[in-house]
């Protein structure tokens, strides 16, 4: 399994982003659905967002984006960062396995 931080970032007024927030949240919920996302929200100061996903394969998170409502309206911009987790609180363990 690889991991991914997807880093969004808003460019356009705070009340656009406010607008489209529940159909980004429901777009985001069938993907917590599938297993593929694991964490998300916005950033404080509210200037963009993180989510946290996991998947075979980069392309299963790059259509995830790419169908995004923050994406299809222009709210945003995302990022894709894979990482490998090396470290993590035990609490994390039936995440990511025994450190």
């Amino acid at each position: 399994m690889k991991y991914y931080i997807i880093l969004t970032s808003y460019v356009v007024p705070p009340e656009m982003v406010v607008e489209h927030t529940p159909a980004h949240r429901a777009h985001l919920g069938e993907y917590y659905k599938k297993g593929v996302m694991l964490f998300s929200g916005p950033m404080e100061p509210r200037t963009g967002g993180i989510l946290y996903a996991n998947a075979e394969d980069v392309s299963v998170i790059e259509e995830m984006v790419s169908v995004d409502p923050f994406k299809t309206t222009g709210c945003a911009n995302f990022q894709i960062i894979e990482m490998k987790p090396v470290m993590w609180a035990e609490g994390l363990n039936n995440l990511f396995g025994t450190p």
